[in-house]
């Protein structure tokens, strides 16, 4: 059995980008029907054990750790506005929403990840997001990401350990230390002075987790490691705000998502075909209705 787990929101970005791309007057709840026909790909692909996680409110309790941390300001209304839009959709269409609003969509994917990959009958976990901060939940190929608008290239867009390892250069098990040091733009928060990719990937390398790597530089053991007293000195000065920026990039795992058996399609619910006539789409309802009638639904 494999499991796919979608991150809503960045899916929503993409079919609003993707639509953007191919009018420069995209139809209103374009991004939504992106999302539904993406979807229908994914089941009419195999898929049957499918959960979605959205932003339903951008806003988190990571706002209340750090003040620069990202906000709804600046982002593109339409998106905005069709994010409970999509959730409903995804809803009537018989998939398994996971709608945050304290926590993050990465919270809920991290937390289904954690269920599913706990559960014998599942052989795989997919987790389609191509967030750096997901790298954690990567665990050798059991647990892996896919970059599905890299998928459509027809590029290489399955990450599993290995792959985490050789871009970032370390485990998934040091990736929100790693950011913790370099920072994370996208999220808004800026990591230690000084830090970069590389000197983050060789110190972790070594020491794993930011509480293990020494202060003093002449203790370090990071043999070619440029600039490290300055390094070491940043880190000493600001160890405890690295491990504040650490725990904000850390995906939280015991978000409340049910059990794998309750994200099975079961197909699409009654009122999925009026909603489809809403957005102009029936002929998606039909395909929907379709594949569940194959399926013995």
């Amino acid at each position: 059995m494999i499991v796919h787990l979608v991150d809503g929101t960045y899916e929503l970005y993409r079919q609003h980008y993707g639509q953007a791309v191919r009018s420069s007057t995209p139809a209103p709840n374009a991004a939504t029907i992106g999302v539904l026909n993406s979807t229908l790909q994914l089941l009419q692909e195999g898929a049957t054990y499918i959960g979605v996680a959205t932003d339903h409110v951008i806003e988190s309790f990571r706002n209340d750790l750090w003040d620069g941390y990202k906000t709804s300001e600046g982002m593109e209304p339409e998106i905005l506005t069709q994010i409970p839009i999509v959730e409903e959709a995804l809803r009537s269409m018989g998939v398994t929403v996971w709608a945050m609003e304290e926590y993050e969509a990465d919270d809920a994917l991290a937390s289904a990840a954690a269920v599913a990959a706990a559960d014998p009958k599942v052989t795989q976990v997919r987790i389609l997001s191509p967030d750096k901060d997901l790298g954690q939940c990567v665990v050798g190929d059991r647990v892996v990401q896919i970059d599905r608008r890299k998928m459509s290239k027809g590029e290489d867009g399955l990450v599993n350990e290995a792959a985490v390892i050789a871009k970032f250069g370390v485990p998934p098990s040091s990736i929100a230390d790693y950011l913790g040091l370099v920072g994370d733009t996208a999220d808004g928060f800026p990591g230690l002075a000084g830090w970069g990719a590389k000197s983050a990937a060789a110190v972790l390398a070594r020491y794993g987790r930011i509480e293990d790597i020494p202060d003093a530089a002449g203790q370090w053991d990071v043999p070619g490691l440029r600039g490290a007293p300055k390094l070491a000195a940043s880190l000493s000065e600001n160890r405890e705000l690295a491990l504040l920026f650490r725990r904000i990039a850390t995906t939280v795992d015991t978000v409340p998502v049910g059990t794998v058996a309750e994200w099975h399609w079961d197909g699409p619910t009654a009122d999925f075909a009026d909603f489809c006539d809403d957005l102009g789409v029936p002929r998606l309802a039909e395909k929907a209705a379709g594949l569940a009638r194959s399926r013995g639904r």
